[in-house]
């Protein structure tokens, strides 16, 4: 079959270069994609890595088979028209195929809802395409190949254009178009350069366009993804966000009410910060997280420290209530410290310092009279922020008698849950903890210190204490108080399992939340369970 332009290498190498950059790029497109409903963990990082691996593998072996049996590049081609215009429709439909998959799934699923919601997701929206391209390689090498002589040279090129522009569909979704544009358009970016090599190849070879009628048809229906799959929103559901974004880390995602301004950087599950516009006590668990200033051996100025700063929710709390106070907060998210400062109204006093907090205690040796450690957003937890040689560089950085106050979210009262891990954890570095369970939501609030008197601080400092927001708040923490004796679940730096805790957390979640529908979808069906929704 006479076809000019592969007797041009470099045009092989072309095809080999954006097949793999597509690859890659469609992998972290992936990952963001499934971020706001399913987190962003290890478990769902394994998930993605296994079906694009099966794809891979898959489009190889037949991409080997039916280039031996019909060597057409024409078929090629076509097959990398088709997986880009599939790419191009995932943000079109991607995320209704995810809800409904979890719709679907959270009625029928008891167990690890989580791992195989994102592994069916997985499935069904990304290993057909990339099977597909996984097929370029062993078809290309088909063409390519002119003789034994200079195989080996010839298939070193290929690979070496595949990791090239995998290399490149690396670095350039994560740092340029997902921050700059988002997911949405970063798919509609690779499909359209797939698809525009393609019709390279059509045009050049002159093919009647009739005999190739998938190719003006693709670029319709690229051009109709194009119109409607550009909207990045996650949350599409929702009507009245007065920001969505995403960021290098993070999507974000912010409502606003006449109350309260909410942050939340997962559409499924909770939210992350929730500021009160009016001074006042928040009921949440900002409030209980202050009783580490009364607790704090220091009667002077204080120094705090915030791990996970966030929007900042708690240094405004902080200095809302308090004087001579110096607060610094530690947040990876740039964006989402821009976000802290324009809606969330973060004093401009507050220093922020854009780090990873771990990483930040090991560049100082400043030592404060308060860390409060809020980094577990959900069920994405940091390991190497979770390990007892986390919690001891905290302890270093703290004051003889300074108090570290963690606040763990998803309480529950099973044995052996991630909080049970975290304290114990904290219990073989501190020799003192206090626990406080914050009333009506899922957090629980622990103190650790070296000092053995905090609950006795903290009442005798409320015995003189004339502002009644302080005291209906530390009322509040002193009810729920309990110490706590820790036992023998430490995580190390070595060995953390805190995906599987929090994914063995959000089960229990889910089935208590959706036990009735579960009931009234046995006892009246789908008919029953629509008219109570």
């Amino acid at each position: 079959m006479d076809r000019p332009i592969l007797k041009n290498k470099y045009y092989l190498y072309l095809t080999e270069f954006f097949a793999g950059m597509s690859v890659m790029a469609v992998e972290l497109g992936a990952s963001r994609l499934l971020a706001p409903y399913f987190s962003s963990s290890q478990i769902v990082w394994t998930i993605i890595i296994g079906t694009i691996m099966i794809a891979m593998a898959l489009g190889n072996l037949y991409g080997g088979k039916a280039s031996d049996k019909d060597p057409n590049p024409d078929k090629l081609y076509l097959r990398i028209v088709i997986a880009a215009i599939w790419i191009a429709a995932i943000p079109v439909v991607g995320k209704y195929i995810i809800i409904g998959i979890s719709a679907l799934l959270i009625f029928t699923v008891s167990n690890n809802f989580l791992i195989i919601a994102a592994f069916v997701a997985c499935m069904i929206i990304f290993v057909y395409p990339l099977f597909l391209l996984g097929t370029v390689t062993p078809s290309l090498v088909k063409f390519s190949v002119d003789s034994l002589d200079d195989s080996g040279t010839v298939v070193g090129k290929l690979n070496a254009s595949n990791t090239i522009g995998s290399i490149i569909g690396t670095f350039v979704p994560t740092f340029i178009s997902i921050p700059s544009v988002g997911t949405s358009i970063s798919f509609l970016i690779f499909a359209g350069i797939l698809l525009t090599l393609c019709i390279i190849y059509f045009v050049s070879s002159k093919i009647n366009f009739t005999r190739a009628k998938r190719v003006p048809i693709s670029i319709i229906l690229f051009l109709v993804c194009c119109l409607l799959g550009h909207n990045n929103s996650f949350a599409f559901w929702q009507t009245n966000l007065a920001y969505e974004g995403e960021s290098i880390y993070n999507y974000l995602q912010v409502s606003e009410n006449k109350d309260r301004v909410i942050l939340s950087t997962n559409v499924l599950f909770g939210v992350q910060s929730i500021y009160q516009k009016e001074k006042g006590p928040t009921g949440m668990y900002y409030d209980y997280a202050m009783a580490s200033l009364f607790m704090s051996g220091n009667d002077g100025p204080k120094k705090v420290l915030v791990l996970g700063n966030g929007s900042g929710t708690f240094a405004t709390q902080c200095k809302r209530y308090f004087e001579n106070i110096d607060v610094t907060g530690v947040e990876i998210d740039q964006k989402i410290t821009d976000l802290a400062k324009k809606d969330f109204e973060l004093p401009e006093d507050v220093e922020v310092i854009t780090y990873d907090g771990r990483a930040y205690l090991n560049a100082i040796d400043d030592k404060y009279d308060v860390i409060m450690v809020d980094a577990y957003q959900d069920i994405t937890i940091p390991f190497q922020m979770s390990s007892v040689e986390f919690f001891q560089l905290v302890e270093d950085h703290l004051n003889d008698e300074g108090v570290m106050v963690v606040n763990m979210n998803m309480r529950s009262n099973s044995v052996g849950n991630i909080n049970d891990y975290l304290a114990d954890t904290i219990g073989a570095v501190f020799p003192y903890m206090l626990t406080s369970d914050v009333y009506g939501w899922s957090n629980r609030i622990l103190f650790a210190s070296n000092n053995s008197d905090m609950e006795d601080r903290l009442l005798s400092k409320m015995s003189s204490e004339t502002n009644s927001d302080i005291q209906q708040m530390m009322s509040k923490v002193l009810y729920g108080l309990n110490g706590y004796v820790p036992g023998k679940l430490v995580m190390t730096d070595d060995k953390a399992p805190v995906e599987l805790l929090g994914m063995k957390m959000i089960d229990e979640i889910i089935v208590d939340e959706v036990a009735s529908y579960k009931d009234i979808y046995k006892n009246e069906g789908i008919k029953g369970l629509i008219e109570m929704l």
